[in-house]
């Protein structure tokens, strides 16, 4: 484990166990998610008597959404949040950090390639002198060209944005909740990880970095690794570049008199669920 950053922010872990919010941002991956969701749910009873698991369906065109409104029919700590349209990953993620209610939150991908009972390993990691514990696969299970591609774009992302960290895209994460009193998040795409990431450096909190597995995907394929969409992303990350790197807008004193609470800005659940086209779904017993 390899700490990165200055300052902690947030409070130190009590013996009375912190509550957990667990979210996966999902997109055609019925063949995963409901396994990944119940997975979570063993898992996070191991760290505290109260969480929530919450699948942001964003927008899948396959049976996803139905699948979780069935789960959550059964399963009270399931929550479930619809987006009416497909609003890219950004778009899941930041809809992701505005449900989530607990004190600390862990997110990663609904396609399976990294296991949600290592989350247990990123607990142990935030000590009281840690504010944010990012994951690094200790090798990537993808075809050749993905990993040619995955390597370019993290050393280029790394220099480019002056990220110490060893993975930047590795999305298996956990953090205090008291991050997005700062930290403000605005893209849709999956350049959001950079994003996130260069703004947590940027604002002091203090990182720690664990080693997880990654494994093959057996369901479904990629939405990044074609060539409009990369030709897409590095376009975001030249603006994102401008913003964060030369501008320095996230740390100028106005970023942070917003007072909008920095957990995804216009995304957060509207006060009409028929607004926007997100509703949330979980048991009637839930509900009540």
């Amino acid at each position: 484990m390899t700490l990165r950053g200055t300052a902690c922010y947030g409070h130190p872990l009590t013996p009375s166990r912190p509550s957990l919010s667990i979210f996966f941002p999902a997109y055609n991956d019925a063949g995963t998610i409901a396994s990944l969701a119940l997975v979570a749910h063993m898992t996070a009873r191991q760290i505290t008597d109260d969480y929530e698991v919450i699948v942001v369906d964003d927008g899948s065109p396959d049976h996803t959404g139905s699948l979780l409104d069935e789960m959550a029919a059964h399963f009270p700590w399931l929550r479930v949040v619809h987006h009416g349209a497909n609003r890219g990953y950004g778009g899941a993620l930041r809809t992701g950090f505005a449900s989530a209610s607990k004190e600390l939150v862990f997110y990663t991908d609904g396609d399976a390639q990294y296991d949600p009972r290592e989350m247990l390993k990123l607990y142990e990691a935030l000590g009281p002198g840690v504010d944010f514990v990012n994951g690094f696969k200790m090798w990537r299970s993808d075809p050749v060209h993905r990993k040619v591609i995955g390597k370019l774009y993290h050393w280029f992302v790394r220099t480019m944005f002056r990220l110490r960290l060893r993975d930047v895209d590795c999305d298996f994460r956990l953090m205090r909740r008291e991050v997005f009193d700062k930290v403000r998040l605005t893209r849709s795409s999956g350049v959001i990880c950079v994003e996130l990431m260069k703004k947590v450096q940027d604002h002091g909190f203090r990182i720690a970095e664990v080693p997880v597995h990654h494994y093959h995907r057996t369901y479904g394929k990629s939405q990044f690794f074609n060539f409009p969409r990369v030709g897409r992303t590095l376009v975001d990350l030249m603006r994102l570049w401008g913003e964060l790197v030369v501008r320095k807008e996230h740390v100028a004193p106005q970023a942070n008199a917003r007072g909008d609470g920095g957990l995804g800005g216009p995304v957060s659940p509207p006060s009409s669920k028929s607004e926007r086209g997100i509703h949330s779904r979980a048991s009637e017993s839930q509900r009540d």
